[in-house]
């Protein structure tokens, strides 16, 4: 254990990234930030009613909180044997070798970096509409620069300044949700509280793999709980509780605001009122309004900038750990590896993040696309895509862990709910990528093949990325994914 604590170390302490600094509620809402729950509500949720199933999502949303406690059974499992900030990565390591682990790591990159950067137009269309309605009028891509400057700032210092920040907006965000959900409560909605919806003729209505799709991506985050292993007190308690607590409060909370939203309007009403609307992002600040009254439909609003940009520092996170991964094990420069002399961050991933989001913002600002309909699209579906991926490696080294090691654990938990969930993963990617210009706009068109490819052609630069390792120092490929905590 101390030699592989010693790895990428060059002196007692440094090169470490900051010690005992993270909670468990540091670390769930952190998490749940990514998720980024008034987003889903005010953002994915009317489009899955209109594309998806209609008053069947509540019910998908059952199915795909017990899919992914599926997958987090034997990714909790597993995280007591594995600290490392790498994740998906540090998994695919001690289950599958150090190949697949580097083709892991540079799809994690690419796809978190997709998340980040279609994040990035999201906010800045949604910024200008919330903040233009004040007469605050400014470009998109003015606040975009801005989001990613102090996106930057935050993940430069210590990660416990970024946590008390994301714990504070994610709990305005579920307290404005839940004030809404309550006040249709509280007036029994349009027609009562009918939970007929439950059933599976509504379950089975419209597109039920486009619902699904939907309510899986509001998942999308969770995972990362164990990017702060290395940071969290006590790991091997604090993880495994935080993932648990992390789906089912995303769960519990999308199953419960769905059906008030549905309450709401009334089921029959439900598609056509949403179809009527010339920006379905508004049907929820409707309903806020009619039900908890305009002051707090103007909260929400203000606050679903919040919750974009907590989105956007939970990714930048994301995304500088794995770098520094990458660059401490060799798969990156070991600049990469390196850690702040005060902070304790991953301060070289950081500034990378940043200069990458700012070249693409000038890209689509300078061509003059649509923040929304084109750079939070076509972008954000790559990551999607590349997450499926990775939670399906996943399950399958969750599965190869316990079988070669011979490690003392269930046989439910290492086994059949990983196989579980990882076909389940990989169905739904398959179905992405074939489907991937449908689901974006760019059906007839190179983007919809060129995009989706790019997660595949990661894999492969990472792939080689540890082939070219192994060859050149075998003792450094053989150490991959060991404990750092």
């Amino acid at each position: 254990m101390a030699q592989e604590e010693a790895i990428g170390m060059t002196g007692a302490g440094s090169n470490q990234l900051r010690k005992n600094s993270l909670g468990l509620i540091a670390v769930t809402f952190m998490v749940i930030s990514a998720a980024a729950p008034l987003t889903g509500v005010a953002g994915a949720m009317p489009l899955a009613f209109m594309l998806g199933n209609g008053a069947g999502i509540p019910a998908t949303f059952v199915f795909v909180t017990l899919v992914m406690l599926a997958f987090a059974a034997g990714y909790v499992t597993m995280s007591r044997y594995v600290t490392n900030a790498g994740a998906f990565y540090a998994y695919a390591a001690r289950g599958l070798g150090g190949r697949v682990a580097g083709a892991v790591a540079v799809t994690a990159l690419v796809a978190y970096n997709a998340m980040q950067f279609g994040l990035i137009g999201l906010f800045g269309g949604i910024a200008a509409g919330i903040f233009g309605s004040f007469g605050l009028v400014l470009p998109w891509w003015v606040w975009s620069l801005l989001a990613i400057l102090l996106v930057g700032f935050l993940g430069y210092r210590q990660v416990d300044l970024s946590a008390k920040v994301l714990v504070f907006v994610v709990a305005l965000e579920y307290l404005v949700v839940l004030v809404v959900d309550f006040a249709i409560l509280g007036k029994g909605g349009a027609n009562g509280l009918a939970l007929n919806f439950f059933d599976a003729n509504a379950v089975f209505s419209g597109s039920l793999t486009a619902a699904v799709l939907f309510c899986l991506g509001c998942f999308i985050g969770f995972e990362a709980t164990t990017i702060y292993a290395e940071e969290a007190r006590d790991p091997e308690r604090t993880i495994p509780r935080a993932t648990y607590l992390s789906v089912l409060m995303i769960g519990i909370f999308f199953i419960f605001t769905t059906w008030l939203m549905i309450v709401g309007i009334g089921a029959d009403k439900l598609v056509p009122t949403i179809q009527g609307l010339p920006d379905p992002s508004t049907f929820f600040f409707d309903l806020a309004g009619q039900y908890a009254g305009g002051t707090i439909a103007n909260i929400a609003g203000i606050l679903l900038v919040s919750s974009l940009f907590a989105a956007l520092s939970a990714f930048h996170n994301y995304i500088a750990r794995y770098s520094y991964v990458a660059g401490r094990e060799g798969l990156l420069p070991d600049i990469f590896g390196r850690t702040h002399d005060i902070h304790q961050s991953p301060h070289v991933g950081s500034v990378t993040q940043t200069a990458g989001a700012l070249i693409v913002l000038a890209l689509f600002a300078g061509l003059q696309l649509d923040p929304v309909l084109n750079m939070f699209t076509w972008i954000s579906q790559i990551g999607t895509l590349g997450v499926l991926g990775m939670m399906t490696v996943t399950s399958v080294a969750v599965i190869a862990f316990f079988r070669r090691a011979g490690h003392s654990a269930s046989v439910l938990t290492t086994l059949v709910l990983p196989l579980v969930s990882g076909l389940v993963m990989a169905a739904l990617f398959v179905y992405i990528f074939l489907h991937f210009g449908d689901l974006t706009g760019t059906t007839g068109g190179v983007l919809g093949i060129v995009l989706p490819s790019l997660i595949p052609l990661a894999a492969i630069v990472g792939y080689l990325a540890a082939m070219r390792l192994q060859r050149v120092d075998p003792a450094r490929f053989a150490r991959m994914g060991h404990n750092q905590g």
